[in-house]
């Protein structure tokens, strides 16, 4: 029996503390005792996309609708950078508003305000390769776009319709582009089994990701799905620790959905396998809108002020805050290994 199939016997037996303790070993062997901050700017919460199980879904009309100006950007950018983040995350629904011009100059104008110090990962949905490609020129570092679910017909159910091969045609065309490449999946969708949950897994280690992100779900009152069952919260720490060993370099976030679930959700993830925290620098004002899910933490709080406060967190489980922009390292052995072909 291969040391995978090994863990995949404990995951589907439940044995959270053996999972999680290897996994803990493991990340220590990679990434030490530190775990990487990146700052998350939720610029819009518009989007025209419908998928079943996303509270600013196009068809919900009690969203308080956003967009931030460039303006506003650039002073959390810039905010977030004196503060010592050296990692921008901009993460929004499929606005049109935000096409591929305004995006790129996005991109340029928060390198030239970092100096070329910070990376910058956007997530903003399906676009063509082409759009990529433009991104990419205009120093874009990185992309996340989860695929939620390996299962075809389930995907094709929640996303309205958008199909899973699709979504991993996009995913490629990322890798093949040279941005470091994030997806992931939610824990606990309706229908899901640990078998799937297992697949989920092996899909991400097939797609050699940089970053992995997954958390529980959380169903939304003001969706299709909100009346489905809550998944406790062990599922989605299993889950992380079972990535940590199935992809051992790939980044892992503690998800805010995980903290949101339990008080202490982050910090169960990061004694999983997890390595990386996303405080949320959106302002103020407008976090109560960006809502995927219910009950999100932290949407009255500063995510600058916040730092001081994650810095306490990590230490509970003996770890450290790392400000380093930390690339991926699962595309440099990529890279590598077809160098020497």
């Amino acid at each position: 029996m291969s040391d995978l199939s090994y863990w995949e016997e404990l995951f589907l037996q439940g044995r959270l503390d053996e999972l999680s303790t290897a996994a803990m070993d493991l990340t220590r062997v990679h990434f030490g005792d530190s775990v990487f901050l990146r700052g998350l700017l939720e610029y819009s919460n518009h989007c025209s996309s419908n998928c079943l199980y996303c509270g600013i879904r196009r068809d919900n009309p009690r969203v308080v609708r956003y967009r931030l100006d460039d303006r506003m950007i650039y002073s959390a950018v810039d905010a977030g950078f004196s503060r010592g983040l050296r990692t921008f995350v901009l993460q929004g629904g499929e606005d049109p508003e935000f096409g591929t011009d305004r995006m790129c100059r996005l991109v340029r104008g928060i390198k030239k305000r970092t100096g070329g110090m910070a990376a910058v990962t956007l997530s903003c949905g399906i676009l063509s390769r082409e759009a990529y490609a433009a991104l990419k020129a205009a120093g874009a570092d990185r992309y996340l776009l989860r695929f939620e679910t390996s299962d075809p017909e389930l995907h094709r159910y929640l996303r309205d319709g958008v199909s899973l091969e699709r979504r991993l045609k996009a995913l490629d065309d990322l890798r093949s582009l040279g941005f470091q490449t994030g997806s992931g999946f939610m824990v606990g969708l309706p229908g899901e089994d640990d078998e799937l949950v297992l697949r989920n897994i092996r899909l991400a280690r097939e797609l050699e990701l940089d970053m992995i992100g997954i958390g529980p779900f959380i169903p939304h009152p003001e969706t299709p799905l909100g009346e489905s069952p809550q998944v406790p919260l062990e599922k989605t720490l299993l889950a992380t620790a079972m990535l940590r060993l199935t992809c051992p370099k790939a980044h892992i976030p503690a998800t805010t959905a995980a903290g949101s679930l339990e008080p202490d959700g982050r910090e169960r993830m990061l004694r999983s396998g997890a390595n990386v925290l996303m405080p949320n620098i959106s302002p103020v004002e407008v976090k109560p809108h960006y809502l995927l899910y219910p009950g999100k933490i932290c949407l009255d709080e500063d995510g600058l002020h916040c730092i001081g406060c994650l810095a306490g967190k990590v230490a509970l489980v003996g770890r450290k805050l790392d400000f380093d922009r930390a690339d991926g390292r699962v595309i440099h052995d990529r890279t590598e290994s077809r160098a020497s072909v």
